[in-house]
């Protein structure tokens, strides 16, 4: 029990995030509260850390969907673009809506914004399945048309979602003033869920034997074109869900959200230990491969580094993920042959 947790990617993950957020503490310095007038450290503070868990909540949400996708052979790359539909979509019609009760502005909004991302991870998971074309490129040009959609029916306008969204989104539950946990708990909600239905749901086990040998999985019986389907569409719900969750938070959705964030979310399950050749990969890792990005991000500007070296390091370290998930393949087969032939 003990080997396996020391030899698990995750306890990895654990380690230099705790090694980062111990250089962040040391590098941040401290300042004085202004509310209660004590000297507390930048970095080590309730404020920091629920701030530094919300600003990876929107990439882990969607990181556990596209970890879906890449356990299964596959690779999203419209998230970003989903993202920003799905957002859109929401402001708009709650804004043609007019005033509702803030029980109905929730249910319109929610379901608007998973709506859009159900419909679109359906079609990526059609088109890739029915027309028989690699995943990066229906999802390279899908990125581009959902977006191009969002641009056209928003007229690239920032449209501001209704104060009762924003009010749950950041509400405090009673942790105090400017303490908005809500990102944050909604992320670990869909961690566990994740977690639960790779690890522990017979649909699950399936993702893992289409990605790990499709042609051995398709002898086996298994509805191969149902499976990545499915996982497209989880893909596409929780893009949805990051984006209801986001516009929410920040008040307002525009045709430019989530540009970019298919960067940061397939580094956060590339980095997380999922296998771009598919089989291998988990929610938690997703998640942590998130917030490790985001304290990646955080150490640049703490430690006053040009701010374009975001890019340098966070694409270094999928060029390592993926090095090192490659030699432990070739290291495992290896040993396995080596084992067959005594």
């Amino acid at each position: 029990m003990i080997r396996r947790a020391l030899a698990s990617s995750q306890l990895g993950l654990v380690l230099v995030i705790v090694l980062l957020g111990t250089i962040l503490t040391i590098s941040a310095g401290s300042h004085v509260d202004p509310r209660s007038g004590l000297e507390i450290n930048s970095f080590l503070n309730s404020y920091t850390l629920i701030q530094t868990a919300t600003d990876a909540s929107f990439f882990a949400i969607m990181a556990v969907g596209a970890t879906l996708v890449i356990i299964a052979g596959g690779i999203d790359l419209s998230v970003g673009s989903i993202y920003a539909l799905a957002g859109v979509a929401a402001a708009m019609v709650l804004r043609a809506m007019g005033p509702m009760d803030s029980l109905a502005t929730f249910a319109v909004g929610a379901g608007v914004a998973l709506g859009v991302g159900l419909v679109c991870g359906t079609f990526n998971g059609l088109m890739v399945v029915g027309l028989k074309v690699h995943p990066f490129i229906i999802t390279l040009g899908t990125m581009w048309i959902l977006r191009g959609i969002a641009f056209v029916t928003s007229e690239a306008q920032s449209i501001l979602l209704p104060g009762s969204l924003t009010a749950v989104a950041k509400a405090s539950l009673g942790l105090g003033a400017a303490l908005y946990p809500v990102p944050m708990l909604v992320m670990l909600a869909v961690t566990a869920c994740g977690s639960v239905y790779l690890g522990g749901t017979v649909m699950g086990r399936h993702i893992f034997a289409v990605g790990g040998n499709e042609e051995a999985s398709r002898f086996a019986g298994l509805r191969i074109g149902r499976i990545k389907t499915g996982v497209f569409v989880l893909s596409g719900l929780l893009a949805g869900l990051a984006a209801f969750i986001g516009a929410s938070f920040y008040g307002s959705a525009s045709s430019a959200d989530g540009t970019g964030y298919e960067l940061y979310v397939i580094a956060s399950a590339v980095v997380g230990g999922a296998s771009l050749s598919g089989g291998k990969g988990s929610a938690v890792s997703a998640m942590l491969g998130a917030l490790l990005i985001v304290l990646i991000r955080q150490s640049i500007r703490t430690l006053h580094f040009d701010q374009n070296y975001e890019w340098i390091i966070i694409g270094s370290a999928v060029v390592i993920a993926v090095v090192l998930d490659q030699a432990s393949a070739r290291f495992t087969a290896r040993r396995l042959a080596r084992g067959t032939g005594r």
